[in-house]
This record gives structure tokens, sequence and C-alpha cells, in this order.
């Protein structure tokens, strides 16, 4: 069946058939040209539409369609990411005599409440002092740093669909700022509170008005003095408005050391060093864990997402060079399952989550005791994104997709060099239907007219509440790609992709949505 399925996708590669005429109609009068776009409708087998279906086209961000179904069919439902706290030190006298160790793990769900609640664990265990130093491992991912040296997607770097992940990701690298004013005084809230950083605004107020406030807007900045850290806000702001917003600004490790010095210190606990990044040898054999010194249950690492119901563990057996000391976990965090990940990729469009899931198929697979555990080092020193898309293309061959014309970069879509066609589309969501996930994969789609990315489209449509459909806009291109039930509630697997500058303004949006609507009444 599968390879009928190909072969059908494959014959009407070159049969151009003719659009729906509204599809049509809509694209004469926006200038959209037909070779401009790929389009595929089909029910069961049977081809609907099928128009320019092997151009290899920008997705936008239907390309996590590939990203998404590829990691759940391959590290399977049960995979968590994983962050840990591990030391070879001894403790004495509640001091920990040596290095604290921040493992990363692509933990999707690690925030200051987590992070707070893993200090707190070491708290529990008798530690109030770090006699060395904090040392972020970010070595899962190769390279380390993916963001460092990445030149601006666009003119809002600061945006947080602009957040390129790391192993020890936290909070998205998120400040939220919450800017009111009242008159021509103007007041700033920055969270979470960090160890010496602060904010200021060198924003003019204006009359203008409030609901306007992001036309004034300036990319923020930030300044270094001595060991603080001055968040700078630019730009205009209308006066007597109060809105709140999220910011992109600080360096990933400035980030987390920050966050992590006010919240031990909240805690009551000192550090001897610093917070640091080094390169780790890998983790030796487990150590017996401390004295149950206030510890969560006798003999057991401190969890803490205990409701994540994933089992902590206190040993974990990875090789190890001859050089290598062996660490003890003492804290760790665990995200949500994969498929609540998914959720969140793909009805919000996440890309910072995209770029997560893609570089966990590359660095990492799934254990039913941890979660997730690193994958073996590759010995020709592959980087960490090569090594997804060599996963995807591996699971696209398994399922007869053909892998021609897709191009690859960070799985979220977010990429002007990121490549598909509308016939690989079509493929994955082929897969989609026969996966042993199918309603985990299905469940993480938008729902037209109810939420996501699609709770303000097709309201006045039969589709709405009905059809599941991934969305994908960057400045030239609109997508959609999904499940659309026709008249007869038969499911259709649909993809459109539009690729002109014709599609601004929403222009290319109603094109596609008037594809869904005719599927969804004929």
């Amino acid at each position: 069946m599968r390879r009928l399925l190909a072969a059908t996708l494959l014959a009407t590669a070159t049969a151009h058939a003719a659009l729906p005429e509204p599809v049509a109609q809509l694209m004469q009068s926006s200038r959209i040209p037909q070779e401009a776009a790929g389009v595929i409708v089909m029910r069961g087998d049977t081809v609907l539409v099928s128009h320019n279906p092997s151009q290899s086209m920008s997705p936008a961000s239907t390309m996590k369609l590939f990203t998404t179904l590829a990691a759940l069919e391959q590290l399977g439902p049960v995979f968590r990411g994983r962050t840990e706290f591990r030391s070879d030190a001894e403790v004495v006298n509640g001091v920990l005599q040596g290095d604290l160790i921040l493992r990363g793990g692509a933990d999707a769900d690690l925030n200051e409440d987590a992070l707070a609640h893993m200090l707190q664990a070491l708290r529990n265990q008798g530690i109030r002092k770090i006699k060395g130093d904090i040392v972020v491992d970010r070595l899962l991912f190769t390279p380390s740093r993916p963001e460092v040296g990445q030149a601006p997607f666009d003119e809002y770097p600061w945006a947080y669909y602009n957040v390129i992940p790391n192993a020890a990701l936290v909070n998205t690298n998120l400040l939220k700022v919450e800017m009111r004013s009242t008159g021509d005084k103007f007041d700033l809230l920055m969270l979470p509170e960090m160890d010496k950083v602060s904010i200021r605004s060198d924003m003019k107020l204006t009359n203008t008005a409030c609901a306007t406030w992001e036309n004034g807007w300036r990319t923020p900045s930030y300044t270094r003095k001595g060991d603080r850290i001055e968040v700078v806000l630019h730009g205009t702001f209308p006066k007597d408005c109060t809105k709140s917003t999220s910011i992109n600004v600080l360096d990933s490790q400035d980030y987390l050391a920050r966050l992590l010095l006010a919240e031990w210190r909240k805690l009551g606990g000192s550090l001897g060093g610093d917070v640091r990044e080094a390169e780790l040898p890998a983790p030796g054999p487990a150590l017996a864990p401390p004295p149950a010194e206030g510890i969560l249950g006798a003999g057991a690492p401190a969890h803490s997402a205990a409701s994540n119901d994933v089992p902590a563990a206190t040993t974990t057996a990875v090789a190890m060079p001859a050089a290598a000391k062996p660490t003890r976990l003492l804290a760790e965090h665990v995200s949500r399952s994969l498929p609540e990940i998914l959720r969140d990729t793909n009805k919000q469009s996440d890309n910072t989550l995209a770029r997560t899931i893609f570089l966990s198929l590359g660095s990492l697979e799934a254990d039913p005791l941890l979660g997730s555990k690193p994958l073996p080092a590759d010995p020709n020193g592959v980087s960490t994104p090569m090594r997804a898309e060599t996963a995807i293309r591996a699971w696209l061959q398994q399922h007869n997709i053909d892998g021609n014309g897709l191009v690859l970069d960070n799985g979220s879509g977010l990429s002007r060099s990121e490549r598909a066609t509308p016939a690989q589309l079509a493929g994955v969501l082929q897969a989609g239907l026969r996966s042993l996930w199918m309603p985990e994969f299905l469940s993480s789609l938008p729902i037209a007219a109810t939420d996501g990315t699609m709770r303000r489209r097709l309201k006045e449509s039969p589709a709405a509440q009905r059809a599941r459909l991934k969305t994908g806009s960057l400045s030239g291109v609109i997508a959609i790609a999904g499940y659309v039930p026709d008249a007869n509630n038969q499911p259709c697997i649909v993809v459109a992709i539009l690729n002109d500058e014709h599609v601004a303004n929403g222009a290319g949006r109603a094109v596609l949505d008037s594809l869904v609507d005719w599927v969804a009444r004929n």
C-alpha cells in the first residue's frame, strides 16, 4: 500500500490537474501566478487536485510536520527531555566540596520554577554552600551553543520566535517586561528576577494610541558595567498605556547564570566560585547517593517534577573515558511527554520547541526509566543538525517518501533555505494516518476556527471545528497542510503552498482558506 500511494503521487507529479475554480479566481484577482502554487488534495488513494506537486518550495512552518511526526515515531510517546544536577564531590557539613554540574538534556519545560525546585532539592539534602563552580554542560548538542555567531533571521532578533535553543535553555531565554505609563511617568518591571541584572527605559512617551504601541518599539539592547548587566528599552511608548512583552536579549549563559544565582541565594545558598561553561568528559558510573539528610525518599535523588510520573534514577551507566571522574545525580527535572510538547509545537507553531525536537532527534533516544538518554557519540564528530537530518531522511525512506528536493536546516521552517515538495508533505500526512501514534499526532494540529494558529480562520466554513491543519507563513510564503473532512465526512489530505510576494496582507491566506472550504463542501 505504501508503495502504491507513493507511485500514485509520482504518477500525478506532471498531471497539473486544474485548481478548483474559487481558488483559481482568488489567485488571479490577487495577482498570484499559478506557477507559484503547489497543491495536492487526496481522498484515500484518489488524487482530487494535483498542481505542481513535485515542485520544491519554501514550506514555512509546515516543515514542522516532518520534525514532529518523525520524532513521535522514532523517539516515542514516553520520550522526555531532562535536566540534571550532578557532582563528583562529597558533601561535608553542608558544603559541596567541589563543582556542581548542571547537565542540559533538551528539557523543553525548564523554567525558573523547575530550576528553583531543583535547587530546593539540594537544600533538602543539606547542601547550603557550593565550594566550587556551577558548571553548565551544554555538550549534548554539537555545536553546544548553536545560537552563537548566527546572523539574525530578520529585523526582530529579540522576538520569541527567533530564540535558538541549546541543551540547557531555560525560560526560552525570555525576559518578561511589564510597562506602564501614567501621564509622563513610566514604570518598568522585569521578570524573572536575576542577580545583578536591571532594566531601564530610553523610550520617549508619545500621544499615540495604546493599541498601536508596537509601532514605536525598537530593538532592545544591554550593557555591562563590571559584573552588572543593564537591559535598555528603545523607541517610543504611548502615554497612559499598560502593556507587557517578552524579549530575547541576554546571552543564554548570562541568562542562566544570573537566574541560578538569584534562585540559589533566595534559598539561603552560597557559591564559592563562579557559574561557567566548560567542556566536560562523559559521565562515569554513578556513585551511591549522598546521605538522606532531608532527601525526598531514602536513597533517591530529589525529583523536581513529580507530576511527570517518571521514576527518579540513582544510577546512570554511561561509557566513560579513563580520565573522567564518576558523578552522582543530586537532582533532576524532566519535561512533559513528547506528545504534550508536540501540541504546543504544532498548535502554536513554536519555532524554539521545533528546533529542540529536531536537535533531540540528532542527540537523544528514549529511555523508559529516565525519559531519554544521549545517543552514542559520533566518532566522526558529525554535528547534531546533520545527525537529525540523517534521522529524518531515514524515516522518510522507511515510509517510501522521496527525499529529492527536501532541504532541512533547523526543522522549524523558520529558514530561508528549507525546502519541501507538496508531495512530500502529503506523504508525511499519509504516514501520520498509518502511524501507531496517529491520535497523538492529529491532536497536535490546530483545529479550524477553534485553537492554535487556526483559531480565527474558517469560522463560517463547514471545515470549522473539523479540519486539522498546520499553518506556515514567512515573508512571501504562505502554506497549509493537514486533514479536512469532505461533505461526506471522508478525510482528505490537503497540502497547499504559495511562494510569491503577492501573498501578503491576507491575500495568500484567503486563497488557502478557499481551498479548504472547497474540500469541506464537496
